[in-house]
């Protein structure tokens, strides 16, 4: 694995994705996959919805190329985040779930006590136990990095490698509040996020008018324990597993140092895109092609 001074890929939206075997039953041009609603029939476990493209390949394909990829949102997002990022994989052949996690998205009203990162991540680990998906590339944003930290230690022979998109990776015992200052948050007893008035005028700036419009009607408030309690990581750093950091320069957190941090400890692939902390909706092309490339 490269290190990552080395191993610097700037990327921007526009090329292809890496060439793959495509099924025939899915190949469809870019801008008609866009038109795609990307939300199936199936449930993940505990009832939530898994984003997933209706005639899509089956979880058990044949095809050589083909990758199984989990996609993991952030705070305040749920699967919805993932769907330009998404239909571009799925068009390039690749099987994709992108669910919601407990407690968010349109599992907000669900929210209660106990909501943790570990209990998100041992949900995920049921859902690829029940798909039985195997060599996955798992792939977290944001707070989505703490799920997918854990969700390495407990479903460790189902992952073949992991993509941190501007996320964070708290070593054990390290909680949010320890790398990121958040002192405009809005919390009750069960949630944790912005104002809408930060949201618009702070988190979703960088978007342009009908993206950050269409994301301030999604957002939701995450919960609470994630964002504040403390990450229960007994073995994740001490694991040996491909992982890849992508690192978004204009974004302020997580801060570089955090996931230099990261790419150092773990021997990982470095890329860097020129946009803000949300690739998924910024640079969904350049964003995709990486997760692809590793």
């Amino acid at each position: 694995m490269r290190p990552p001074a080395i191993a610097t890929s700037a990327s921007k939206a526009g090329a292809p994705l890496p060439s793959t075997t495509v099924p025939p039953r899915i190949t469809r041009s870019r801008s008609a996959m866009e038109r795609l609603p990307c939300v199936g029939g199936q449930l993940a476990a505990g009832g939530g919805p898994v984003n997933r493209q209706a005639g899509a390949a089956s979880c058990h394909g044949e095809d050589k190329g083909m990758a199984r990829i989990l996609l993991i949102h952030g705070a305040y997002q749920g699967g919805w985040i993932w769907t330009r990022v998404a239909a571009r994989l799925r068009a390039g052949g690749h099987e994709v779930l992108a669910p919601s996690l407990d407690g968010c998205g349109e599992r907000a009203h669900a929210i209660r006590p106990g909501i943790t990162t570990e209990s998100q991540a041992a949900e995920l680990a049921a859902l690829l136990f029940a798909e039985d998906w195997r060599e996955v590339v798992a792939v977290g944003t944001s707070t989505g990095g703490m799920v997918l930290c854990r969700l390495a230690e407990l479903a460790a022979d189902r992952l073949g490698r992991l993509v941190f998109a501007d996320a964070l990776a708290l070593r054990d015992g390290e909680a949010l509040p320890d790398i990121v200052s958040r002192p405009t948050a809005v919390n009750t007893d069960l949630t944790s996020g912005p104002s809408r008035a930060d949201a618009e005028g702070r988190l979703f700036a960088e978007l342009d008018p009908a993206t950050r419009a269409w994301t301030l009607e999604r957002i939701t408030q995450h919960p609470i324990a994630p964002m504040v309690a403390p990450v229960v990581l007994p073995r994740f750093w001490g694991m040996r597993v491909p992982t890849s950091v992508i690192w978004c320069r204009r974004s302020q957190n997580p801060p570089v140092a955090h996931q230099r941090r990261l790419a150092e400890a773990m021997g990982a692939a470095w890329h860097e895109l020129d946009t803000g902390h949300y690739p998924m909706l910024s640079e969904p092309e350049a964003l995709a092609r990486l997760i692809v490339a590793g």
